[in-house]
This record gives C-alpha cells, sequence and structure tokens, in this order.
C-alpha cells in the first residue's frame, strides 16, 4: 500500500520517537480532521522539532533548528513580512541566484514555485518547525513596523486599464479585467481583515468602502465615483442578478474562493440617493464548524445547555439583536444533534450556511413559501429536531410550539433584549399563555463582545467609574486579572482580534410557568430567575473581564441597558 502525501509517520516510529500503535491512534484521530502533525501533538507522542526532523527525512530535505539563527538584511528583504506570514516560511540566507527558504511542508510544490517566481530567485528548501518559523519571522519581521493604516487595495494599479477602456483605445477585455481585478481585490482585502461584512456606498463624489472587523465598521478606501457601476455590474454578474436593475432592492448569492478557502457572499443592493448600496455578508464555511465547548459558556451553562439540547421536546429560544451570534450559537447545537440516529430538519431566511447531514429549506416569499408553511409540511417528514430560524408571527409562534408539544425538540430566535423579555414577547404577539408555558424549555440571551488581543495584551487597573458601573464585588476586584490591548500590528491597532459570546441562560422552573401563564412582566421573572442563580448578560460578561478575556467598556456598552433594569 502507498503512502499518502506527507506521512512520514513510519519514520518516527524507525527513529524509535513513537510507537506503532501510538502511530495507529494518532492516524484515528486524523480521520476525524486535520493532519497527522497535530494528532501527534495533541496527544504529546512527539514535539514540534521530533515531527519536522521526521518531515525532512521523509521529503528527503534538510532538517534546520532555527533557535540562535541569524538572517542577514540580503535575505530579509527577498520577502515582504506579508508573504512570509501568509506562506508560513522564511529566508535565511542567499547568494544572490538562489534562497535557501526555511518551510514547514515542503512538499507543497505549488507554494514553492510561487515564491521562486515572486522572489525571481531558486529555492533550496530546508524544514524547519512550523513554531520555529512562526518566532523567528516576528523576529525578522516586526509586527509594529507594519503600516496597517496603508491601503491594501492599490487603485493606481487599475486605472490606467479604466482610462483605456474609457478612452476606447482598448478592447472590451481591458476594461473588464480592470474591474474583475478591483472586485477581487476588495473581497480579499475583507478576508484579509477577518471582516465579516463590505459595504460600498456611494455619495456625490466619491465611494466609501468599508469593512465590518470584529463588530466595528472600518473605512479603508475611497474609489473615485466613476468605479461605482463597474463594480455593481461585476457584482451582480458574479450573483447571477439583472445587471440593468438599478431601482429596487435586489438580494443574491455569490460563491467564490479567496486565499485558498471557500466563502459564501450574501448581496443585497439597496437604491439610495446616489445610486445602489451594497453589502456583502462574508459567510465563511469554516467559522460554523464551532464545538459547543468554543461557544464561551460558563460551565454551568454550559452543563445546562448540553443537558437541555439533548431533552427530547420543547422550545429552545436564543434571542438578541441581529450580529449577535444566534445563528452560530443554533447550529452548533444541532451539530451536535446530528447524528444518524436523529433526523433534523431547518427552516431558514435564508440558509446562510450548508451543514451536511441535515435537511435545510430556504424560505421564498415570492411563492408563499414562508416559515409557517414549511413547518407545517416539515412535520409530514417525522423529524425529530426541527430549526426555525426566526418566530416573527403569531401564526409561525403557533406552529411551532404545537410541533414541540407533539415530541419535537425545536430551537428559534427572536429578537429581544433579554431572556424573560421573550416569553411575554411571545404573549404579546398573541400565542395563549398556556401554550408559552408548557413548550418553553429554556430561553438564552446572548451578545458578542470583542476579545482582547493575545499579541499586545497587558495588565491595568480599572477606573473606580468602571468598577461601579460593572457592580463586582470587592472579593471579584481582588481576585480578577484585568488586561488589555495596547494595540500592535495583530489587532490593526485596536487591541481585540476575534469576538466571543456572553449570556444569560434562563431555565424554566415551575415557578416561571406558573408566572407565563398568569401573564407576570418580564422584570418579576428576571427577579425570579436572578434570585434562583441566573446570571445575566452583565454578570457573565463581567466574569469574562475578571479572567482577562474582554474589557470593561465592551462589555460596558454592550450591557449597561441590561444593568439599569435588575436594579
Amino acid at each position: 500500500m502507498a503512502k499518502a502525501r506527507g506521512d512520514y509517520g513510519d519514520i518516527l516510529v524507525k527513529n524509535q520517537v513513537i510507537s506503532s500503535d501510538q502511530l495507529q491512534e494518532s492516524r484515528d484521530v486524523m480521520k476525524n480532521g486535520g493532519s497527522l502533525q497535530d494528532a501527534l501533538l495533541k496527544l504529546e507522542y512527539a514535539n514540534p522539532l521530533q515531527v519536522a526532523k521526521a518531515v525532512a527525512e521523509f521529503n528527503h530535505y534538510e532538517f534546520i533548528d532555527l533557535t540562535d539563527i541569524e538572517v542577514p538584511d540580503e535575505a530579509i528583504k527577498l520577502m515582504t513580512a506579508g508573504t512570509a506570514r501568509e506562506s508560513n516560511v522564511v529566508p535565511i540566507s542567499t547568494d544572490g541566484l538562489s534562497v535557501k527558504l526555511a518551510v514547514a511542508d515542503p512538499s507543497d510544490f505549488g507554494m514553492i514555485q510561487k515564491l521562486s517566481f515572486i522572489m525571481n530567485k531558486e529555492i533550496v528548501p530546508v524544514v524547519a518547525s512550523l513554531e520555529q518559523i512562526r518566532e523567528l519571522i516576528d523576529k525578522v519581521y516586526p509586527q509594529d513596523d507594519v503600516d496597517n493604516s496603508a491601503p491594501l487595495i492599490d487603485f493606481s494599479e487599475i486605472e490606467n486599464e479604466f482610462a483605456q477602456a474609457d478612452a476606447g483605445r482598448a478592447g472590451e477585455d481591458t476594461g473588464e479585467g480592470g474591474v474583475i481585478k478591483l472586485v477581487n481585490k476588495i473581497l480579499s482585502e475583507g478576508v484579509e481583515l477577518r471582516a465579516s461584512d463590505i459595504h460600498i456606498e456611494p455619495f456625490a463624489t466619491r465611494v466609501r468602502i468599508r469593512y465590518r472587523v470584529d463588530g466595528v465598521l472600518v473605512e479603508k478606501e475611497n474609489p473615485p465615483y466613476r468605479y461605482l457601476l463597474p463594480i455593481l455590474s461585476r457584482l451582480k454578474i458574479m450573483a447571477g442578478i439583472d445587471i440593468s436593475e438599478k431601482r429596487r432592492p435586489q438580494d443574491g448569492r455569490i460563491k467564490t474562493s479567496l486565499k485558498g478557502r471557500d466563502f459564501d457572499l450574501r448581496l443585497s443592493l439597496l437604491p439610495t440617493v446616489y445610486g445602489q448600496s451594497a453589502v456583502m455578508r462574508i459567510l465563511d464555511r469554516s467559522n460554523i464548524k464551532v464545538n459547543i465547548r468554543d461557544l464561551g459558556l460558563a460551565e454551568d451553562d454550559f452543563a445546562r445547555f448540553q443537558n437541555l439540547i439533548k431533552r427530547p421536546n420543547g422550545i429552545f429560544l436564543v434571542t438578541g439583536p441581529t450580529g449577535s451570534g444566534k445563528t452560530t450559537t443554533l447550529y452548533s447545537a444541532i451539530n451536535e444533534l446530528n447524528t444518524t440516529e436523529r433526523k433534523i430538519i431547518t427552516a431558514e431566511d435564508p440558509v446562510e450556511y450548508y451543514l451536511p447531514g441535515i435537511n435545510q429549506c430556504e424560505v421564498k416569499h415570492n411563492i408563499g413559501l414562508d416559515f409557517a408553511r414549511i413547518i407545517r409540511a416539515m412535520l409530514r417528514q417525522a423529524p425529530n429536531v426541527i430549526l426555525v430560524g426566526e418566530i416573527r408571527d403569531a401564526e409561525t409562534a403557533k406552529i411551532a410550539i404545537e410541533a414541540s408539544l407533539t415530541g419535537h425538540l425545536v430551537f428559534s430566535t427572536l429578537h429581544t433584549n433579554d431572556a424573560p423579555s421573550a416569553i411575554t414577547r411571545l404573549i404579546d404577539i398573541g400565542v395563549q399563555p398556556f401554550l408559552v408555558a408548557s413548550s418553553i424549555i429554556a430561553v438564552m440571551a446572548q451578545r458578542l463582545v470583542r476579545r482582547i488581543c493575545p499579541k499586545c495584551k497587558e495588565p491595568y487597573t480599572p477606573t473606580p467609574a468602571d468598577i461601579k458601573a460593572s457592580g463586582l464585588t470587592a472579593e471579584q476586584i481582588g481576585n480578577g486579572k484585568f488586561v488589555r490591548g495596547k494595540g500592535c500590528s495583530n489587532c490593526n491597532k485596536t487591541g481585540y482580534r476575534g469576538r466571543q459570546g456572553i449570556y444569560e441562560m434562563l431555565r424554566l422552573d415551575g415557578k416561571l410557568r406558573e408566572m407565563a401563564f398568569k401573564g407576570s412582566s418580564a422584570q418579576e421573572m428576571r427577579r425570579h430567575a436572578k434570585s434562583k442563580g441566573m446570571r445575566n448578560l452583565l454578570d457573565d460578561g463581567m466574569l469574562k473581564v475578571c479572567k482577562g478575556m474582554t474589557t470593561f467598556e465592551e462589555v460596558l456598552s454592550t450591557c449597561h441597558h441590561d444593568s439599569v433594569l435588575d436594579h
């Protein structure tokens, strides 16, 4: 049997680094996703240097230990910091005609060939551990030297092509080529910045392009107004929608590959005074593969969440505003339940991510296929678990409740500020209180807050005003680990990188069901739940502040209204 590409496990066995049984166990772990190296390191059967030596021997390349190596300036200048970090390589020497390049994966011939073309030099690969390569990159290309304020898109590169096309001196392909290049660079920059969406907004004399990064809009480029129509036309073609329609809102979907990863882009076009405004939601398929453990729930809430989603019937609601991570939470729950023994059907508007093994239905209002109609039809499919993208009206709510009362586990979302308000919201839209009281098993409210950048975090002492607004006790303040990011190239000088959830878990007990049946207010239910140990959003956020995961400013800007309601 031929060895798979990059299979260097037998060399580790031959060199007595691991046993045959350990290699087999690592290969079994590898089947669940990830590389052999990931499995070996996770199981702690080998260290990064041992793996790198085996990779070098398997591919017949020299191994190099980068611990004390000094890289000459002429080698450093052959490659930009961005290329080194993106490719996980670092040049370590050059003789003018060739360059010795430290790589972690010498079998990636396409990458090596591309870098040879970029540097215009012959590449001599040597193998080093990925960990040491990244450390050396940070040493020879200091991150704080990177100018993150500079635009990633250089419009001058394509301006000539637009000018030639306008003047009629170039063929049609030249103008189109410039547009394609521009749109691809806009999309690539969105991925580079880890943006959740891209906004292209027309004004009187310019087009503003903004990227939403970790929930905050960042402005990067301001191309001239003349770029607007070519950009929009290209996006419409990619999304397969009517290129001539400019007076009505339009929606479409784009499938594309960027930076070696597959993305779905949801395109929304809205007519404004100065032209159509476009927003693209970037849906990264890898982001939705979230384990329940990765949601960031506190230990007690995590245990409750796991128990609740494995109930045979009832409704589990997730609440919060748009962009608060509700879809990720629900998908993580049904992924946990996605086994061959269960049939899962979803009704979504629209389907954001495609999940293997799950029957997903998309709402199509133009043919009368709404949530209520889909739920009625899906119940005839004998599902065990149902996901309803959003409960918007009494009809959808009543059908979802009927499904839960007839032996189905139902997941859905509501737009309310906190968990107790979801109970009163259902009653307000016309659902009978006794139906709400008997069907809801739990409501979880959530928000997203930015994580402190791990590269530039530093300890600090919170201000008296922050401490007062937080509601933390003297003991919590004394035991807290308060940090903040000072700003570096890793976080675009913001001090934050990535986001995580904060949660409010309301599990309905007998008293809360009685209160719902009697039509008690959300404030009364909140007070009872807190007396039974429920943490509200502010409490959970401050728990994460004390652990050094986020800051007072982030949590208080998201949850201060909730704290007012509780006092």
